[in-house]
C-alpha cells in the first residue's frame, strides 16, 4: 500500500475470495457443485493474474500474428504497474482451494488467519510457495521466545543479505552492462556475463528465500526450503528437483498430476511436461523469452529421460562421469538463462551465436576490465558462497557456528557484517529479480 495504495484491493478480493469458497466446499456434498465453485475460484484467481500481467502481452502478439496475414488489429493497451508479488500470493491463495476441494485440509474460519496465510509478509512477494496444510497451523500456534532458533534464523538471514547484496548485486553491473547492450560484446565478454548471471539469479532469489526463512523463523515459523544446491545438479531432471522447489512441487501437484504424469503413454507424457514447462516460463514473465525459456527446459527434461532409459554405458569411473554430468547440466542450464536474461529472443539469438567468437583476454575493449577490482571481487565472493555451500554439505557449517565458542561465534558474525556494509552494493540497491514475477 506504500507503493500502490488501490492495489490492496486485488490481495483482499483474492483471499475473500478464497475464503468463502472454502467454507462452502465444506458443505456441499454434489460433486458438479463442488466443481463450479473450485472452476469459479481458479477462474477469478487467474483473470486477475491475466489481466494485470498478461492482457498487454497477449493483446500484442495477437497484432503481430494478424499482421503476419495484413490484419489490421488496433490492440487495447492497459498502462497499469505490474502489482508486487500476484504471481506467489495467487498460486498460494490457490493451493488452499484445490487443497480444500481434495479434502485435503478442513477450511480455515478464521479470515484474518487465512488473510494472513495469503498475505504472510516474508514470503509474500518473492515466496517460498506455502501450502495451507503447513504454514495456517504455525499461524496458529503459540510461539515462545527460543534463543538458539532466533539466533539460526538471524544467521540465516545475514547469509541471505551477503549473498544478495555483496554476490548477486555486484555482478549484477557486469551482467546488466553487456545484456542490455548485447551486439557491443562477443566472446568471453558474453561468456563471463552469462556466468555472472546465472550466479547473479541464483543469489539473488536464494538469497532472498534465506531472509524470508531466517525471519520468520526468528518468529517460530519453519517454511518450506526453497533450493538445495541446484548447481550441482548432474541432470536437468534433478536441478528442478533443486531449484525453485515450492513453485516445482506447486506445478506437479496441481497440474502435472492431473494432466496424467507419468501415468500416461510416452507421447502424452511428453505433451504434459511440455504444457507444464511452457506455463512456468510463462509464470516468470509476459515475454517470448521466458516462454522460450521454459519450452527449452521441458525439451531438455524429455531428452533427459530418453537418455536415461538408453543402454549405453562408459568404461570410466563413476566420479568422472558425475563430474561430467555435473558441468553439462550446468552449463546447459546456463544455456537457458540467456534466454531467460535476455531483453528479446533477437538477442538472446545473437549472444548464442556470438559467444564462441572473436575471443580476447583482455576485456578492457569491452570496457568491463577483467582485472579490475569490482570484478576480482565478484569472483573473490562466489570463492567465498562455494566454500560456504561446501562446508553445510559436509557437516552442517551453520549448526557447527552456533555451537562454537563465544569468541569464534561472535568473530564470525561480525566477519558476515562487516563483509556486508564493505562490500556490499548498499549504495546502488538492486530490486530483487523476482519482484517482478
Amino acid at each position: 500500500m506504500c507503493w500502490k495504495a488501490e492495489y490492496v484491493l486485488l490481495i483482499i478480493l483474492s483471499t475473500s475470495i478464497d475464503y468463502f469458497i472454502g467454507l462452502k466446499l465444506e458443505n456441499v456434498e454434489d460433486q458438479r457443485k463442488r466443481k463450479a465453485l473450485l472452476l469459479f475460484s481458479i477462474i477469478s484467481n487467474l483473470s486477475i493474474l491475466v489481466a494485470f500481467k498478461y492482457f498487454n502481452f497477449f493483446s500484442e502478439s495477437l497484432r503481430l500474428f494478424l499482421n503476419q496475414f495484413n490484419v489490421l488489429y488496433n490492440e487495447t493497451l492497459f498502462k497499469v504497474a505490474l502489482p508486487i508479488g500476484i504471481s506467489f500470493y495467487t498460486f498460494q491463495s490457490l493451493s488452499y482451494s484445490i487443497d480444500v476441494y481434495r479434502k485435503k485440509i478442513d477450511p480455515e474460519r478464521h479470515w484474518g488467519k487465512f488473510a494472513l496465510y495469503v498475505a504472510f509478509f516474508p514470503q509474500l512477494v518473492a515466496g517460498p510457495i506455502e501450502r495451507a496444510g503447513q504454514l495456517l497451523p504455525q499461524l496458529k500456534a503459540d510461539h515462545r521466545f527460543e534463543h538458539k532458533r532466533i539466533k539460526s534464523g538471524l544467521l540465516l538471514m545475514a547469509w541471505g543479505f551477503f549473498k544478495k547484496l555483496v554476490i548477486a548485486d555486484r555482478v549484477a553491473v557486469a551482467v546488466n552492462q553487456v545484456y542490455n547492450n548485447p551486439h557491443d560484446y562477443t566472446g568471453i565478454a558474453l561468456i563471463i556475463a552469462t556466468y555472472f548471471f546465472a550466479y547473479q539469479i541464483y543469489c539473488d532469489f536464494s538469497g532472498y528465500s534465506d531472509i524470508a526463512i531466517g525471519a520468520s523463523r526468528v518468529l517460530g515459523i519453519e517454511l518450506a526450503e526453497n533450493f538445495n544446491y541446484p548447481y550441482l545438479s548432474r541432470s536437468i531432471e534433478e536441478f528442478w528437483g533443486r531449484w525453485h522447489m515450492t513453485l516445482c512441487r506447486w506445478f506437479k501437484d496441481y497440474l502435472y498430476i492431473p494432466l496424467g504424469g507419468n501415468r500416461v503413454v510416452a507421447k502424452r507424457w511428453c505433451i504434459n511436461i511440455m504444457i507444464v514447462f511452457v506455463l512456468s516460463g510463462l509464470w516468470h514473465g509476459a515475454n517470448w523469452t521466458f516462454i522460450v525459456w521454459g519450452a527449452f527446459h521441458g525439451f531438455m527434461l524429455i531428452i533427459n529421460k530418453i537418455l536415461s532409459k538408453s543402454r549405453i554405458t562408459l568404461a570410466v569411473p563413476q566420479a568422472v562421469k558425475n563430474i561430467c554430468k555435473g558441468i553439462l547440466t550446468f552449463h546447459l542450464v546456463c544455456l537457458g538463462w540467456i534466454v531467460f536474461r535476455a531483453n528479446s529472443l533477437s538477442d538472446a539469438l545473437y549472444i548464442i551465436q556470438h559467444i564462441f567468437v572473436d575471443w580476447q583476454i583482455s576485456l578492457r575493449s569491452y570496457g568491463l576490465e577483467l582485472g579490475s577490482a569490482e570484478t576480482i571481487l565478484a569472483v573473490f565472493a562466489i570463492l567465498i558462497l562455494e566454500l560456504m555451500q561446501f562446508l553445510q554439505r559436509r557437516f552442517k557449517f551453520s549448526d557447527r557456528i552456533l555451537e562454537c565458542p563465544i569468541i569464534l561465534r561472535w568473530g564470525f558474525y561480525y566477519g558476515i557484517i562487516w563483509s556486508i556494509l564493505v562490500f556490499g552494493k548498499i549504495e546502488n540497491q538492486i530490486e530483487f529479480i523476482y519482484f517482478q514475477f
